[in-house]
């Protein structure tokens, strides 16, 4: 069975105008959605701001030894190591360890569909798409479904039996204080997990299913030969949060943290590894928000010139009828679909401004129109100055 064949279709230029009608409709959804989420993500950014700020004057530092009844409430910030009096164990496998959490992450070996597609613009409007479709085998840590593939036959993957698993401590102490899910999620920074040699029998013992298993390279592989795969083997393998020394900084509650309620509207519940200062914790949420804020900005400016691509897609497809028109007309589209983003994004961003922030955007537009004003009479005073020395040279 050949892992690689083509297919070809068309569409006529009256289907093809019909289909961009359509793209009308949901470029419009996807314009007025990205000036949504465009403001949103514009109040998302002061609430969280000011709430850092409100959070970073009011966090105490507080020793982890002993839990002060006179913080209850209070917004504090403790830094110590992590305890746990159980350890961890996948008991499908008989993999133990010490740590918050481990991870299986499991990968089975599975025919994978590739396609890439090529499209020619005839004369007249029509187009011809030409897709290749390839299968290869690879590792994937999810099913695939090989009865969508486009040629099914010769490329079946069986269920995936086995799946990822997290195995997580149900508490821990960070000395006086008791870290309960909430802020045991939280905790990162894993590191690979590997099955030693002194271990291969355990797994072994465990493990009730029916294939072959072999511990290689600190993982598990279930198939009948390590070093040649074939489809439905798996192989298996940990990642390990340890113990060891973290930061939190949220509301005291008990002996234990919750999130602790700003008046800005956010609630702050932070943890980092390490013994991390409670300004240096603050100073990175800050960072963070920033470069949330951008990603969400570009992402949604490009998704604002797909949009009016979308829009004014009718326009190109009208000029196929010379495939070379139509190329300029579509070039000629895109620039006016970044030009309307970029326009309709700038607005939206400072009409939020405005709505979020009124007291700064009036100081900025004060600041620019002084500016404008300034500039405009220094340049009036040079042509002032420069005409009667025109005058005296003629």
């Amino acid at each position: 069975m050949s892992d690689q064949f083509q297919e070809v279709t068309s569409v006529s230029w009256f289907g093809r105008i019909k289909r961009s009608v359509g793209g009308v409709l949901v470029g419009l959804i996807v314009v007025v959605a990205m000036v949504v989420v465009l403001f949103w993500n514009e109040g998302r950014a002061v609430t969280t701001a000011r709430s850092l700020a409100e959070g970073a004057s009011a966090v105490v530092s507080v020793p982890a030894d002993t839990v002060d009844p006179a913080n209850e409430g209070r917004l504090i910030h403790v830094s110590g190591a992590v305890t746990a009096s159980v350890g961890l164990v996948d008991e499908d496998f008989g993999v133990s360890a010490h740590g918050v959490r481990l991870v299986r992450e499991v990968e089975m070996y599975q025919w994978v569909e590739d396609s890439k597609s090529e499209t020619t613009t005839k004369m007249g409007g029509g187009e011809e798409t030409v897709t290749t479709y390839s299968y290869s085998k690879e590792w994937r840590d999810r099913p695939i479904n090989s009865a969508e593939f486009k040629q099914p036959s010769g490329h079946e993957n069986p269920s995936m039996e086995i799946d990822g698993r997290s195995f997580q401590i149900p508490e821990g102490k960070l000395s006086a204080f008791t870290l309960d899910q909430s802020v045991l999620d939280m905790i990162g920074n894993s590191e690979k997990f590997a099955i030693t040699s002194a271990q291969a029998a355990d797994v072994e013992a465990a493990y009730q299913g029916t294939g072959r298993l072999s511990v290689t390279n600190g993982g598990i592989f279930l198939g009948a030969n390590p070093s040649a795969a074939a489809v439905g083997d798996y192989r298996i393998s940990y990642l390990l949060v340890p113990l060891g020394d973290i930061s939190i900084v949220g509301k005291q509650a008990g002996s234990g943290f919750t999130g602790y309620q700003t008046v800005a509207g956010d609630e702050l519940l932070m943890v980092d590894a390490g013994m991390v200062p409670a300004a240096e914790m603050f100073a990175e949420a800050v960072r963070g928000n920033t470069i949330i804020t951008w990603v969400l900005r570009i992402v949604c400016l490009l998704l604002l010139a797909f949009g009016f691509s979308l829009l004014l897609g009718p326009f190109g497809v009208l000029a196929d009828v010379i495939p070379s028109v139509g190329s300029i007309v579509r070039m000629g589209t895109g620039l006016v679909a970044f030009a309307l983003a970029l326009l309709v994004g700038s607005v939206t961003i400072a009409f939020a401004w405005f709505w979020y922030r009124p007291v700064l955007a009036l100081g900025i537009l004060a600041a620019g129109l002084a500016l404008s004003f300034l500039l405009t009479r220094m340049g009036k005073r040079k042509a002032a100055a420069a005409a009667p020395s025109a005058g005296a040279a003629a």
